[in-house]
């Protein structure tokens, strides 16, 4: 009963719609528990360049771009070091630290999820705020590259997330209307970034990401056995993108 009563929450659009026709991941704790190693990283790039950052307020980085997130500790902590230096040095310790990571797999049930979905022919995107080059190296570890051909990064949009602007490139993309996209989102920034793009947002609940207020989410999950759950009673309906893959 639970599944139905949350997939009803998905189930109209604003404009009195309820088909849904494409779905867009965000990359980071949505289709990998990559957050908890980004903290890290950035917790020694923060102690590197003298920023004492605190807990909270780097939990609330979740979703930004990297550019986005530097320029605010920057100007806060009166980092005297150029940006540039930094997004080099801080963008060289992730791909390293993710290229050599052995232990980058997919989330669970996800992959299962986005089987179903091709078989129901509705394409799906992924719109990470992510480098490209850090999102291909971790489609390619995870295995998930086979199904995303649409990758959208936050370095191709004029604004970064919590703006709506990286899911409306997608959906553009993608040839759906945004209000027939469903977004699986696990920051705060992301949800708002979704609901702004006048989508409907699915908010997943991963404790790697930090303490995030997923309030504005149509509907809010802790796994993708609960998004399994409800997906026959989503009004799911194929159409026929040129992108479409045959798993």
């Amino acid at each position: 009963m639970r599944a139905k009563e949350e997939a009803e929450r998905l189930d109209m659009n604003e404009n009195g719609d309820p088909s849904i026709q494409a779905v867009i991941f965000d990359m980071d704790g949505v289709l990998i528990d990559s957050e908890p190693i980004y903290f890290e990283i950035e917790r020694s790039s923060f102690d590197h360049f003298g920023a004492a950052v605190t807990q909270e307020e780097h939990h609330s980085f979740v979703g930004v771009t990297l550019e986005s997130m530097w320029k605010q500790v920057i100007d806060k902590y009166q980092v005297k070091v150029p940006l540039e230096e930094i997004l080099a040095y801080h963008q060289h310790n992730v791909m390293e630290k993710m290229f050599t990571h052995p232990e980058l797999t997919a989330m669970p049930g996800v992959e299962r999820w986005i089987k179903w979905l091709h078989e129901q022919r509705i394409p799906i995107a992924v719109a990470s705020s992510s480098p490209r080059a850090l999102i291909d190296l971790i489609m390619e570890k995870t295995g998930l590259g086979l199904y995303f051909e649409v990758r959208m990064t936050g370095e191709e949009v004029e604004h970064g997330k919590p703006a709506p602007d990286i899911f409306l490139v997608t959906a553009e993309r993608i040839g759906i209307s945004p209000a027939q996209c469903l977004v699986i989102e696990d920051s705060r920034n992301g949800v708002q970034a979704a609901k702004s793009a006048g989508m409907r947002c699915i908010g997943y609940h991963n404790p790697g990401s930090g303490d995030q207020n997923l309030s504005k989410a149509d509907v809010q999950i802790s796994s993708y056995d609960e998004l399994w759950a409800m997906k026959d009673s989503l009004s799911f309906k194929s159409s026929t993108p040129d992108l479409s893959l045959t798993i």
